[in-house]
């Protein structure tokens, strides 16, 4: 659960970008890549009508709420199966990001929408499979060369948000720090607080952490 504590300004933040995307994109039957635990389930369940999770057999998350198990690459449903797809905080760990995608329109309606959260800056994780980040440009160019028209893309949050969850995964890395969990705790919920604030004051948006969107399917896959 210490991860989770890290990462409340993102997760607070993500959460909220994700209930407008859902509100105005999600739909009908939605399919989960890298679904883990699920943890937007709930999120999602007042805009779809069903959450299919697909995660690999080598995930790192639990698999309780996996109904598909297999890779981003290779989901084995029939074409156009889905309405909606989510893709959160995925394709970073995806070495060949463009045949992911080709994967998510593949099984998408046409006129089907795919809601992402996908990383700009942060650090290593879940090695050895973490690849990729990603700008703004790199994002529309990677969906639209596979069938997509992107309808939105937002920083999640701004220099200082991002600067502030940074700072707090640099404070549990201190020897001293972890032995005292508590005060690790307060101090990474203080310094994410205060982020939080300077960025509503001074936010720069050359510096997201995660950017938010959505895109819809436009055209076949080649």
């Amino acid at each position: 659960m210490a991860h989770l504590r890290r990462n409340q300004l993102i997760n607070r933040l993500s959460d909220a970008h994700l209930v407008k995307l859902g509100r105005r994109y999600a739909r009908g039957r939605l399919v989960d890549v890298g679904c883990g635990e699920k943890q937007y389930e709930a999120l999602f369940k007042p805009f779809v009508t069903e959450h299919i999770g697909v995660d690999h057999p080598d995930t790192l998350h639990g698999k309780s709420k996996v109904d598909i198990t297999a890779t981003g690459y290779e989901i084995p449903v029939n074409d156009c199966e889905f309405d909606t797809v989510l893709h959160t905080s995925v394709l970073e760990h995806m070495e060949d990001p463009e045949r992911a995608l080709r994967e998510c329109a593949r099984v998408l309606k046409p006129g089907g929408n795919i809601i992402f959260l996908i990383p700009f800056i942060w650090h290593v994780h879940e090695a050895p499979r973490d690849f990729y980040r990603y700008t703004p440009l790199g994002i529309r160019y990677l969906l639209e060369k596979t069938g997509f028209s992107v309808r939105e893309l937002s920083p999640v949050c701004g220099f200082w948000g991002t600067f502030g969850q940074m700072l707090t995964y640099k404070l549990y890395k201190y020897p001293i720090l972890r032995n005292v969990p508590s005060l690790t705790d307060r101090l990474g919920l203080l310094v994410q607080l205060s982020a939080y604030l300077v960025d509503k004051i001074d936010f720069d948006d050359d510096w997201p952490a995660v950017y938010a969107g959505a895109a819809e399917r436009v055209a076949a896959t080649l």
